[in-house]
């Protein structure tokens, strides 16, 4: 299999999509974030000094999902038409989990902004908790499912 991103020479170069069908694609991306029991209910509680911490990460990960191709190298940018930042709570672990879906109607696809989305609102769940535990890690991050565009749709197993 041959790399897309590199020419003949094996030198850096951006995808040429000007011939791809355009067509509907999303892709859907998770990551977890694990953290003490008191920031976890601080989190839940709505009770940060710095405000609703779920609110600012889910519009962070929509802002970010709108940078992708800023952040990227050789990624396209594209005109995302859907971004939805979504958490779960899992009291046992102590953690939270993002969901992130984007979609968009074009000629690629929108895997690394679902990604992009993904990791930046875990990042400003750190960022507005941190007073609190240092010691938060970010994991798991991974692309779900993704539909639309010549490879078809694939699902994580």
């Amino acid at each position: 299999m041959q790399l897309t991103h590199l020419d003949n020479n094996g030198q850096a170069i951006m995808v040429d999509v000007s011939n791809k069908e355009e067509t509907r694609r999303i892709a859907i991306a998770t990551g977890i974030i694990t953290m003490s029991k008191e920031a976890f209910l601080t989190i839940k509680d709505n009770t940060s000094k710095k405000g609703d911490v779920l609110s600012t990460a889910r519009i962070a990960g929509i802002m970010g999902s709108k940078q992708t191709s800023s952040l990227i190298p050789l990624c396209h940018p594209i005109s995302i038409t859907k971004t939805k930042v979504n958490f779960e709570f899992d009291d046992v672990n102590y953690s939270i989990k993002a969901i992130a879906e984007t979609a968009c109607t074009g000629k690629t696809g929108v895997e690394m902004e679902a990604l992009c989305a993904c990791s930046i609102s875990l990042l400003t769940i750190y960022d507005m908790v941190k007073a609190i535990d240092r010691s938060m890690i970010i994991k798991d991050i991974k692309l779900e499912e993704k539909m639309g565009g010549k490879s078809g749709h694939y699902k994580r197993a």
